[in-house]
This record gives C-alpha cells, structure tokens and sequence, in this order.
C-alpha cells in the first residue's frame, strides 16, 4: 500500500508516516516545512521530524512542496491509496494577526488535495484532520460549572460535545472557519464523487516530537517551559479543560477508519470524558513528575477559547471500534521523558 501525508514532516504528519512504515507500507511526504520557520526561534533543527523518518525508514519519500502548488501536488499523489492530509496552519492567534495565509492553506489547500486526486482518476481513502474548532464559540454558550482548579460540564453534556452540535450563528476565528470549510468539502466530495473519507475533528493530541508554543501546542508547551524553566503566560484563569489524546491513539484510529467498511464519516476525536486535563491540573502533574513547577502569569482570555471542550466518542467507539488506550499520566510522563533527552532542541 502507498499512502500520501501532507503536513508529513509535521508532528502528527510524522506520527503517521512513522506507524505505516512500520507496516512496510510506502509513505510519501508532502510538506513544505513552513511551520518549522514559523518556530524558528524555538526550534534548532526545523526539519527534524523528516529527518527522523529518513534516517530510520527507507520506504519514505519527501516532496518540499507548498499545498497551494496543485502540479507538484499531483505528481506527489500518483498512485497512492490513501492520503492523509495533515498539513495546516494550526495557531488561531496566527490566523487573527492573517487570516489569508490560513485560508489559502487551509481552505484552498484542502480543496487541492481532492481535486488532485479526482483530476487523477482516484478514488482515494481520504483522512482529514479537522479540529473542534469548527464549533466555534456556540461551545461556549453552554453554562459550565466552576471549581477549585477546573470547569466542568453541566450533566446534559457529561459525555462532551457530540457530531451534530451546531456550527453556525457564531464566532469561529478565520482559522475555524477555514479548517470548516475544508471539513464540508471533505464531506462532498465522499458524496459526490465515491472517495471514502474520514474526517476527524480533532481536540487536544499530545506526543513526542511535538514543537508546542504559545499559540499551539499546549502540552507540549507547558512540557517544554518547564523543564527549561521558561514562564507560562495563561490566557484566562487555567481553569479551562480539555480532552487530551495521545497521537499514537489517533494514528490508530485513521488505520480503523481505513481498515472500516465505512464510505464516510466524520468523528469527534480525543480522549473523551476520562482523559481530561485543565492546565492548572497539568501543572501539578508536571510538578510531580518532574519536582519542578515554572513560573505562570495571566493575561486576558483570547478570541473564542473555549472554556470547556471534551469529545464525546460514542460515534467512533461504536462505528470504528476505537478507544484511547494511552492515559494522560503515561503520555504526559513519555513527553516529559523525551523533552528532557532531546533538551538541545529547545535550547
């Protein structure tokens, strides 16, 4: 099997790439390393995810291509089975500061991928990685109940957010109404044209490998800050709660998605009701686990953050058969263990 993954030098990219090559699958790597100059100031070595795919795999090709470039894009995609389309921009504060880079990648680059394919004659399995983003600020018109170190939902949502929550009348952020638009054309295209797509709405996915920031990223960010004693600024009061999924679970859902019998679905995708986190929460595990706590200040809550977001991941459990089976405290121990052997990175 050949499978196509844009955003492939990026970190959930990476993470698939390296799960299928362990399968003798053939990968190819699209990606145009923009989110490692993005980083610059944080990252040593911007290419190091394809590095490390390169310098353990052989069945990897790499193709330092922009999204928006449909030849190139094309020429990637021949005869390949599955894509995963994983490229992005990924920061909502990016895409305030200058939402048309964040349309033309997200928006247009998604609309590239599947004309390419149907341009090609392919009737390709297509995996999307959308965002919870796409409820926009509707999240936040549930009351939450407040406590000592977290928010929580009311019992009507106990479960979290399902598929069919609404998406309109509200604020979404450029990047939201990008990553939206990309997500229903996935949608139609697995009507209209017979491609058999999996579109995963994402929420918080945490590993190894992963560059966090500020804006992006914010496991790995606290990870990151405080073993190199770097301060925290937190939006809001901390108190703010998601749904954590460790990429190895992810990757493992695509591959029950591409092994289904399903033309087309999409999946709210994280850990669910029993692996949450707030960030104040993550600060005490952090300081367990590494005896160390970094200094944290607090600043205005930013656009649309939403207060409270958890999966609910009834859907996917029963169509797919997928659970997480990665808990926050073993992936958050496994980060912290590859942060403190990789330190020269983030230095």
């Amino acid at each position: 099997m050949k499978m196509l993954v844009t955003g492939g030098a990026g970190f959930v990219g990476s993470h698939v790439a390296e799960y299928f090559l362990k399968k003798g699958w053939e990968v190819v790597i699209y990606d145009n390393l923009s989110r490692g100059e993005l980083l610059k100031k944080e990252i040593r070595h911007l290419d190091y995810n394809w590095r490390y795919l390169k310098e353990n795999f052989d069945r990897v090709t790499f193709f330092k291509e922009d999204i928006r470039d449909m030849k190139r894009l094309m020429e990637a995609m021949e005869g390949v089975q599955v894509i995963v389309h994983a490229a992005a921009q990924t920061a909502v504060t990016v895409s305030v500061e200058d939402p048309h880079p964040d349309f033309t990648v997200n928006a247009l680059g998604t609309f590239n991928v599947l004309e390419a394919a149907r341009k090609l004659g392919l009737k390709p399995t297509v995996i999307y990685c959308s965002t919870n983003k796409v409820y926009g600020d509707n999240v936040n018109k549930i009351k939450v109940i407040e406590g000592d170190k977290r928010y929580s939902f009311p019992e009507e949502y106990k479960l979290g957010i399902p598929e069919d929550f609404p998406v309109d009348l509200c604020e979404h952020t450029p990047y939201g109404c990008s990553k939206l638009t990309g997500d229903l054309y996935m949608q139609d295209y697995a009507h209209l044209y017979g491609f058999k797509v999996g579109v995963f709405r994402m929420s918080c996915i945490y590993g190894t490998r992963q560059f966090g920031v500020e804006d992006q990223g914010w496991v790995a960010h606290f990870v990151i800050s405080t073993l190199l004693d770097r301060p925290i600024t937190i939006y809001g009061d901390g108190k703010q709660v998601r749904d954590v999924l460790y990429v190895e679970d992810l990757v493992r859902a695509f591959e029950k998605f591409i092994e289904s019998d399903v033309s087309h679905g999409v999946y709210n995708t994280g850990g669910g009701p029993d692996n949450t986190l707030s960030l104040l929460e993550l600060l005490d595990m952090l300081e367990k686990l590494t005896g160390k706590r970094t200094e944290v200040r607090f600043s205005d809550w930013r656009p649309s953050d939403q207060r409270v977001y958890i999966s609910r991941i009834e859907k996917i459990k029963e169509e797919l058969g997928w659970e997480p089976c990665i808990s926050p405290e073993e992936g958050v121990k496994r980060l912290v263990e590859w942060v403190e052997e990789n330190k020269n990175l983030f230095e």
